[in-house]
């Protein structure tokens, strides 16, 4: 999903997402970043990402998908961890 989508999902309800950030300054994943810098999981590419991310209805089924896919986002973003974030959380910079 886009960012310029997100106009577009229901308040009403709670959206979740996989949620990554960069262990030190100019982390491999994301070259030019600050240590700490967050993003979003793009579930295509299993990269960090501002502008992809892959949407959840609920909790378990973000952790669901980031077990499913360990290995790749492992590969993809070494020395990360990836955890589940409410999206208007993550949004407003509170999670």
């Amino acid at each position: 999903m886009q960012l310029s989508q997100v106009d577009a999902l229901d308040p009403r309800r709670p959206h979740w997402a996989a949620a990554v950030e960069a262990p030190s300054r100019d982390w491999i994943a994301a070259r030019g970043c600050r240590r700490h810098a967050r993003f979003l999981v793009d579930g295509d590419r299993k990269a960090p990402s501002l502008a992809h991310f892959e949407l959840f209805d609920s909790r378990a089924e973000c952790l669901a998908w980031i077990m499913a896919n360990r290995r790749e986002l492992t590969a993809h973003m070494p020395g990360a961890t990836v955890h589940p974030v409410p999206l208007a959380n993550w949004l407003l910079g509170m999670a």
